[in-house]
């Protein structure tokens, strides 16, 4: 258990080294702005200094709009992700204050590019071990447990506002070149973590009860257990089957090998689902 969460601490500070370096090295010269709360405050910081002749850091925007997120989380998500969100953007705000400001390159596409990679590859292992950057991963959180629709509509609307406010404060291309590094940041979080909102995990286990129990104690989440039998050992098994939110698949690979670590789980890719898929606030029956 200590290596497992050693291992996440040190991922969640190189996510966060990631973001800083794509910020301070590409994005924040080029006026080219990265997704979620680190776009929003690095849109605030050029706002203060071009029209008020404020310099507020990106780093300490950052840090400042994901305190009520921080809160929110705490009671609604749970307080191990949320602190590893602290962590995560404590330690952002912490390279981007260390680290210089300066322009790798003067081509604002390269910018774009290298800078929505960097970023796409922090937060994508951050989640890949079950970790946040806060921000807007928490906010996603909260409404895959609430609401049955896609999370890429929030993270749309939101940077869809600052595409918009960077084409009118700044110029035009701005704009543009902020989409396409949107697109190289939503593109490297999907290869490294998954592209769907629902995943289904097919669990063969000797131990269907406690691996039921334990699942529900941490998630609500409706569970179809089936009768299964080894085809070699012709064993008789079961077979756990759950549609989960992409946001609950670490915490799903740790509940198991926790319970039965001999079991055998099959993750499948969820394009869409009908009927009934539980929410946050629906009690288990």
């Amino acid at each position: 258990m200590f290596f497992i969460e050693a291992k996440r601490v040190a991922v969640v500070i190189l996510g966060s080294l990631l973001m800083a370096l794509s910020l301070n090295f590409f994005l924040i010269n080029a006026n080219v702005y990265a997704s979620g709360f680190a776009g929003a405050a690095q849109l605030v910081s050029s706002v203060l200094k071009d029209q008020l002749d404020m310099t507020i850091s990106t780093g300490i925007l950052l840090l400042v709009f994901n305190i009520p997120v921080f809160i929110l989380g705490w009671f609604k998500v749970g307080k191990g992700f949320t602190i590893y969100s602290v962590l995560s953007v404590a330690f952002t705000t912490l390279f981007l204050e260390l680290l210089p400001l300066r322009s790798m390159s003067e081509d604002i596409m390269l910018n774009a590019v290298f800078g929505g990679v960097l970023a796409g590859v922090g937060v994508g292992i951050s989640l890949k071990l079950g970790a946040s950057t806060g921000g807007m991963d928490i906010v996603a959180m909260i409404l895959s447990r609430m609401q049955d629709k896609p999370i890429g509509v929030y993270f749309l609307v939101l940077n869809g506002i600052l595409i918009v406010f960077a084409g009118i404060l700044y110029e035009p291309e701005n704009a543009l070149y902020t989409m396409v590094a949107l697109y190289v940041t939503t593109s490297v979080i999907d290869m490294i973590h998954t592209r769907h909102e629902k995943v289904t995990a097919m669990i063969i286990t000797r131990k269907a009860d406690d691996l039921q129990q334990a699942i529900h104690r941490q998630m609500v989440r409706g569970i179809t257990i089936l009768p299964a039998k080894g085809a070699y050992s012709k064993e008789d098994k079961n077979m756990l089957y759950v549609v989960i939110t992409r946001y609950e698949l670490y915490d799903l690979e740790r509940i198991i090998n926790e319970t039965d670590p001999q079991a055998f789980t099959n993750i499948v890719q969820t394009v869409g689902i009908f009927g009934f898929f539980r929410k946050e606030n629906e009690k288990l029956a």
